[in-house]
Order: structure tokens, then C-alpha cells, then sequence
């Protein structure tokens, strides 16, 4: 079956929705720096050493993540979603490929905080990624996902259909091109379009030249020192 993927319970719920399990908490989202980056990595390793989502396979410094977040941030989005002190979780653009001709599409990523996970955070971080993207003049958002053959307890069918949730849509599949934990893992791409592309399009703009009021007017804050 094309793009089939065997769930070991089909009652598995969806990474996605409204505010549900929120428990009232300020939640609001703001622009990453490189000081949020010892705060990341503890979200992000787990992913690295307990499932087949990322397909790296040490958990790198805080030095490389640190600079991870800046490089990303010299021409994309790098997103937090925080709880007073605490960041729940995270999610940025980055190149989709180098040529120039690419420049109007950009790869998406996110990653959520184990015990926040289903609650609605990863909804208003890509509600916020695509708002900026668009103010970007990027046209085409892209996903590369890791996809089980059949699911196991190292990676499901969840991300695909957290996407597909919101709006994007299977556009390939490479076989068995990832190993790990024993097991070889598909990949899929999958790709929402959220402008027009016409025969002149708009030049990209640099997240770092972006307008301070432009975000603050989808509801993004500087980072706060609290």
C-alpha cells in the first residue's frame, strides 16, 4: 500500500488540536536565542536516544547546538513555546536545498517536551512558523519524516499524521534509507503550500531583517529574560 504504515494501535492519538490539557498556564512563544540552547538539548535527546524521529545518533553538545541555533537564525525562524521559565518546546525552518532556485521553500522541524506532547503546542508552533514563513515570502513548507514499515517503540506513524492534520500533504517516500536501533526506517517528504507562486515572486527576506513589528503582530515575543 502507497505511503502504508502498520499501527500497532490504531487508537493512537493525533499530535495535534487546541488548547486541551493546557491546564490553564500562560503559554505564549517567542523568537530563540543561543542561550535557550542547554534548555533544547534536554528536549531534544531524548528524541536522539529513545526513538528513530531524528536519525542522528549521539546527542550533540551544547557548544554545536548553540551554534545550531545561531546559524539557523542568520535566514530563519527559530521558535520557542515557554511556560514562564519553562520551554515546552521548539520549532524552526531551514534550507531545503542550496541552490538558489530553492529559495522560496524551506524545511520544517519541531520537537516537543516528552510530558507536553498532545496538548496543542506543536498546533501554535507551526500556526506561528507559517505566519512568519509567509511574511518570509517562502512559498513552500517542507517535512522530512522518519516512517516506520510497521510501528514499533522507537518511532509510529504520529508525525505524518500530526501534518497531515494540518495541511500538508505526502509527496514521496525513500525506502529503508535510515538504520537504526536495528531496524531500517523509511523516510517521507511531505509539503504544505502557503503562497502563490507566481511568475515574479517576491525576494526572501532574512528572518534577522524581519520587521520587530511584524512579529510582534502575529503574536511573537523577543526573548525575556525571566
Amino acid at each position: 500500500r502507497e505511503f502504508g504504515c502498520s499501527r500497532q494501535n490504531e487508537n493512537i492519538r493525533i499530535a495535534a488540536g487546541g488548547n486541551e490539557g493546557l491546564k490553564g498556564e500562560e503559554i505564549y512563544i517567542r523568537i530563540a536565542v543561543p542561550e535557550d540552547a542547554e534548555q533544547l538539548l534536554e528536549i531534544y535527546a531524548p528524541y536522539v536516544e529513545k526513538t528513530a524521529i531524528t536519525f542522528e545518533y549521539e546527542v550533540p553538545d551544547i557548544k554545536e547546538f548553540r551554534e545550531r541555533i545561531q546559524k539557523t537564525l542568520e535566514k530563519y525562524l527559530y521558535l520557542v513555546v515557554q511556560s514562564g521559565k519553562e520551554i515546552l518546546g521548539y520549532a524552526y525552518t531551514g534550507v531545503f536545498r542550496e541552490r538558489e532556485a530553492y529559495d522560496w521553500a524551506a524545511e520544517v522541524s519541531i520537537y516537543i517536551k516528552e510530558n507536553k506532547r498532545k496538548e496543542g503546542l506543536g498546533r501554535k508552533l507551526y500556526s506561528a512558523l507559517e505566519g512568519i514563513s509567509q511574511k518570509q515570502n517562502l512559498l513552500n513548507l517542507n517535512a522530512c519524516i522518519a516512517y516506520p514499515e510497521r510501528e514499533d517503540s522507537y518511532l509510529t506513524c504520529d508525525s505524518v499524521q500530526f501534518h497531515a492534520h494540518l495541511g500538508y500533504r505526502m509527496v514521496g517516500q525513500f525506502h529503508q534509507c535510515g538504520y537504526k536501533f536495528g531496524t531500517w526506517y523509511h523516510m517521507v517528504w511531505m509539503e504544505k503550500i502557503i503562497g502563490a507562486h507566481t511568475a515574479y515572486p517576491n525576494p526572501i527576506i532574512r528572518f534577522s531583517e524581519l520587521d520587530r513589528n511584524t512579529l510582534y503582530a502575529l503574536g511573537i515575543q523577543e526573548y525575556l529574560h525571566v
